[in-house]
């Protein structure tokens, strides 16, 4: 049976990654990533160990959802950061400017289409493409049925790929 510290330092980074993507703010991600620990740290006689990922995320969702609430009441502008732990994550291999500054532009339309799609999309390709959960996972931690997660990354990797159309002359998500 794992402590509360080494499951932590299991799962902190998908859950800031998580976050980080769902709200484009490095800050706000930091926020709830801390929010969400503390969570666990006062639940963590009750979360089941085998269960403590999909919680984490689950929990993570909802914290992201109540930072969007408080920025809708508070009227602050969408601004997305330049992380570079995130933009090691983009396309692209290389350190030159001309590839930061190619990979620092597709982080910023992706992000954009991210906040675009609507959820369940949205938090599903996170998972999926950023995260690399498993679709049994997926469905675990938004407590959908399994084909329904299927048809749901289907559907949000399809408007992904027109959102970010416009832009890029063809993008492939496998």
């Amino acid at each position: 049976m794992k402590g509360f510290e080494e499951m932590v330092a299991e799962q902190q980074r998908k859950v800031y990654s998580f976050a980080h993507y769902f709200l484009g703010n490095p800050q706000e991600a930091e926020d709830v990533t801390q929010e969400v620990l503390l969570k666990l740290w006062r639940n963590w006689q009750r979360v089941r160990q085998e269960s403590v990922r999909p919680w984490l995320l689950r929990v993570t969702r909802n914290a992201c959802y109540d930072r969007l609430r408080q920025r809708r009441s508070s009227s602050r502008v969408f601004l997305p950061d330049t992380d570079p732990e995130v933009l090691e994550t983009t396309p692209g291999s290389g350190s030159d400017p001309e590839d930061l500054a190619q990979r620092a532009d597709f982080r910023r339309h992706l992000l954009a289409a991210l906040e675009i799609l609507a959820e369940p999309y949205r938090s599903i390709l996170i998972l999926r493409e950023i995260q690399g959960l498993r679709y049994r996972e997926i469905s675990e931690i938004l407590d959908l049925p399994l084909n329904t997660v299927r048809v749901y990354i289907h559907r949000g990797r399809r408007q992904l790929r027109e959102e970010l159309a416009g832009r890029y002359d063809s993008v492939s998500m496998a």
